[in-house]
Order: structure tokens, then C-alpha cells, then sequence
């Protein structure tokens, strides 16, 4: 496949990137064309994540926009990952494949992961996971997909550097084993999500139901991609050849099932207010629990004097009295006494002494 001569399209370029304009070989166009429109989506999905932020009510949704980015950043990569499947296999693009490939997997698995036990403890009523708890449990989901690509790139760098134009039947069987973990993660996502299904609260079940989806989808696709990788595509010539076609092509169908299954649904719900059946009653793990009853002897009288006015009135005033007025009988006229005057011990009493003759 490799010649010097450009084909039709092309210009002065090397051949390894002959497959990018050869309007003979069109599936190079064709991968490109879906590649770049799924790129353009993301870029806009991300734009208006980040307009929405501002717009979110529900403090649970507003955790999982770090992550969601995250996802999406992940959906770009994969997008752009393609281009490397177009472009013929060489010391640059080998590299890139056997470590990108699991890593931006890895990512948006683990992100959807993260989301789906986040659902769980939502759907039974729990206290949701909080914007760090979520990021590291994604960068730690992660970091294991990228120290098994690290490894394995470090280890047969040089092998990987002797690759021309398509990878061997050895490679092809590295590249599959190094992608086990990815297929982990798919599985524990489609399992736990399932489980989102058993919860009391019916509306996050919608959310389980796009992250269930969308991990069925996906182990669909990478079930069909690895069984005509290994086994080869026998009717359309030789299988070396169409090994780098197949593999875009599952780039680009899983990365649309990304945003068709998952992106854009949880965008649209993303700013819906927050509905009181979606969370116990007033969030009852902030909130102080009901008074216990204390258990002492009580002051029967007023409680006799409480039932008897609830029973005379019929309903219970908040605000009433608890002792019971009575009628007071009108006193009989009084008057105010006065005070009378006393005869002064000094009456008559002319001033002098009285001599006695």
C-alpha cells in the first residue's frame, strides 16, 4: 500500500498520510469527516456545560458537572484518536495507539462509573458523593488503565518503533490484552447500574437507565471490534489491511454512542428543578430528627384542662389559653371611706401659764 507516487487528492505529502485526502481509498475521508463532526459536537456539549453551570438547582447534578466535563474532554480525545487509525502506523502513531486508546477509554468509563454509584445511594435516598469524592474516584479508576499502557510502551518501545504500516499478529494480541481492564470497567458499569433500578426514588432511574445503555452499546461494539480483529476480514482481501479502518471506525461509532446515549440526555435534564419526590423529606440527613418523648409524671390538671376545651370547641387553637376563665358575679357598690379629722390636743390653749392666786 505504501508508495511514493501520490495518489489522487494528495499533494507533495510523505505516504503515511496518504489515506487522509486518497479519494480512492475513501474510507479515510469518510473515518475524518465523522471524526471531525464528533469532535465539532463535543466542543459545543462543552460549551454549553459551562453556560449551565450557573443554571443548576440540584446540588447532586452540580457534583457531577466535574466529572461530566471530564467525559466529555475524554469523547473529544477519543475523536481525535482516530486520525492516528488514518494515518499509517510509524514510530509517532504507534506509541499514541497502544497508550491512548485504554487511557481515554478508561476515562470515560471510570467517569460513567462514578455517576452510576453516585445514582445508587440517590436512588435509596443517601447523601450523593461530592464533586472531590467523584474526582478521584475517576483519576483513580483511571491512573490503573494508564500504568498498564505506561508499562507496556516502556517495555517494547522498540518493538513498537520496528512497526511499518500494520501491526502483526503478536501486536494485535498486545493491543487486546492491554485493554482488559477498559472491559472491566464496562462490565461493573452495566452491573451497577442495574442496581440503580431497585431504588424507592423513581427519577434517578431515568439516569441509570441512559448509563445502562449506554455500557450495553459499548460492550456491543468492542465484543464485534476484537472478534473480527483477531479472526481477520478474510472476504475484503488481506486482514493487516483493514485492521486500521476497523479500529476508527469503532473510535468513532462508540464515541457518537457516548454523546447520542449519554451527553446530550443528562444535558437536557440537567437544569430541571428539583422535585420534592426526588430527595426524603427535606434532605431528613441534614435535618435534626423528631423530638423524643420524654417520659416523666406531667401536671394531669392541665392536661384534663386541655381536653376539655378541645372537645368543647372541637378543634385545637394554637394559641388559647390553658386555664378556663370563669364569670366573675358583679361585687356590691362600695364607697371610699374618708378620713375625719381629730380634735387637736392643743384646743383652748391660749399660750401662757396659768397662775394660781
Amino acid at each position: 500500500m505504501a508508495t511514493t507516487e501520490p495518489p489522487q487528492g494528495c499533494g507533495n505529502i510523505h505516504n503515511d498520510y496518504f489515506f487522509l485526502c486518497d479519494t480512492n481509498a475513501y474510507w479515510g475521508i469518510i473515518l475524518e469527516a465523522l471524526a471531525a463532526a464528533g469532535a465539532i459536537a463535543t466542543i459545543i456539549l462543552i460549551l454549553v456545560l459551562l453556560c449551565f453551570i450557573n443554571k443548576v438547582q440540584d446540588n447532586a447534578k452540580r457534583s457531577l458537572i466535574p466529572i461530566q466535563f471530564l467525559f466529555l474532554l475524554g469523547t473529544l480525545g477519543i475523536f481525535g484518536l482516530t486520525f492516528a487509525f488514518i494515518i499509517r502506523l510509524n514510530e509517532q502513531t504507534a506509541p499514541t495507539r497502544f497508550f491512548l486508546f485504554g487511557v481515554l477509554f478508561a476515562l470515560c468509563f471510570s467517569c460513567l462509573l462514578a455517576h452510576a454509584l453516585d445514582l445508587v445511594r440517590l436512588v435509596r435516598g443517601r447523601r450523593p458523593f461530592s464533586a472531590l469524592g467523584l474526582l478521584i474516584m475517576v483519576f483513580g479508576l483511571t491512573i490503573v488503565q494508564a500504568i498498564i499502557a505506561i508499562q507496556y510502551v516502556v517495555v517494547n518501545i522498540t518493538a513498537l518503533k520496528k512497526l511499518h504500516n500494520v501491526m502483526d499478529p503478536e501486536s494485535q494480541r498486545d493491543f487486546v490484552l492491554i485493554l482488559i481492564y477498559v472491559f472491566f470497567l464496562m462490565f461493573l458499569l452495566c452491573v451497577v447500574s442495574m442496581f440503580v433500578f431497585c431504588g424507592s426514588y423513581k427519577r434517578w432511574k431515568r439516569h441509570g437507565f441512559y448509563l445502562f445503555l449506554t455500557a450495553l452499546v459499548s460492550i456491543a461494539i468492542w465484543v464485534a471490534w476484537i472478534a473480527i480483529l483477531m479472526h481477520g476480514i478474510s472476504d475484503l482481501g488481506e486482514p493487516s489491511e483493514w485492521n486500521d479502518p476497523l479500529i476508527g471506525v469503532t473510535l468513532i461509532v462508540n464515541g457518537w454512542a457516548f454523546l447520542l446515549l449519554y451527553a446530550i440526555p443528562e444535558l437536557c435534564v440537567l437544569t430541571a428543578p428539583r422535585k420534592p419526590g426526588d430527595y426524603p423529606q427535606e434532605n431528613n440527613t441534614c435535618q435534626p430528627k423528631g423530638m423524643k418523648k420524654t417520659y416523666g409524671v406531667e401536671n394531669q390538671g392541665y392536661a384534663q384542662e386541655d381536653n376539655t376545651q378541645e372537645e368543647n370547641t372541637g378543634s385545637y387553637v394554637p394559641y388559647s389559653t390553658h386555664f378556663q376563665l370563669k364569670n366573675l358575679e358583679p361585687q356590691q357598690e362600695f364607697t371610699i371611706p374618708r378620713p375625719k379629722t381629730r380634735p387637736s390636743p392643743y384646743q383652748g390653749y391660749s399660750g401662757g401659764k396659768d397662775i394660781k392666786k
